[in-house]
């Protein structure tokens, strides 16, 4: 029985930092950056061809097809983009943008900024 017993409660403190972490990743903070003309064309981990024209970023943990309100803190312009890719490789950063997504919020000129990334759906 106390077996048993253990195994249930070993469960629910697994499934307990499960729903933590899903939660933790609902909205961020960090430095966000974007994707290099030199990519554009190329594919992207989800097998896609990477276009600089579409709104897409990579993230290094939400799930492919997410779509992610992105919040430049400086200026307050946001943008929704869907997840396609892995990245950024740069620890310090949180998302990559594609060069449209970047330049609706004002990103093109700085290079980085600090954004608050949300998930929509």
């Amino acid at each position: 029985m106390s077996k048993i017993l253990l195994r249930h409660f070993s469960y629910l403190i697994f499934a307990s930092l499960c729903a933590i972490s899903t939660q933790s990743i609902a909205a961020e903070e960090g430095i966000a950056s974007y994707y290099a003309d030199k990519y554009h064309g190329r594919k992207t981990a989800n097998g896609a061809l990477y276009d600089k024209n579409k709104m897409t970023a990579a993230h290094r943990t939400l799930k492919f097809g997410t779509k992610v309100k992105v919040t430049d803190l400086k200026n307050n312009k946001s943008v929704v983009v869907t997840v396609n890719d892995r990245g950024p490789y740069s620890k310090k950063r949180i998302i990559d943008l594609s060069y449209v997504a970047a330049e609706k919020i004002g990103l093109i000129k700085a290079g980085l900024s600090k954004v608050r990334v949300e998930i929509v759906k």
